[in-house]
């Protein structure tokens, strides 16, 4: 899969254009739906990603990217999760999430990439 972060805002993936935070699973994707971490929005400052979410559980690592200043939070409980289940967090700015993505061509990873901050 190639996957690039060009510019703030603005995600390629296999050539087609995102202008909102993905979620790949297994090859396929879908963009991100934050209405359940909404409510954790004063306490982050910003809109966390949490285990309240759809997270892609089904491989052995999730790649994270947290934006283009990484500054995304995670909330504790997502983290406690993917260690109950043995999923290996790999937490990134998203550049360098999308160049991990792109260079490896990890089949054992799925990702949740975020667009801004």
């Amino acid at each position: 899969m190639d996957v690039a972060y060009p510019a703030f805002g603005t995600l390629f993936i296999d050539g087609e254009e995102y202008d909102s935070d993905v979620v790949i699973e297994e090859d396929r994707i879908r963009l991100r739906h934050k209405g359940p971490s909404k409510r954790l929005r004063a306490q982050f400052g910003h809109t966390p990603l949490s285990a309240d979410e759809q997270i892609p559980w089904s491989a052995p690592r999730l790649v994270i990217g947290t934006g283009a200043h990484g500054r995304l939070p995670l909330t504790a409980d997502l983290l406690e999760e993917a260690e109950a289940r043995g999923v290996e967090l790999i937490a990134l700015p998203t550049s360098e999430a999308c160049e991990l993505l792109r260079t490896t061509g990890d089949r054992e990873a799925n990702a949740i990439l975020h667009v801004t901050c």
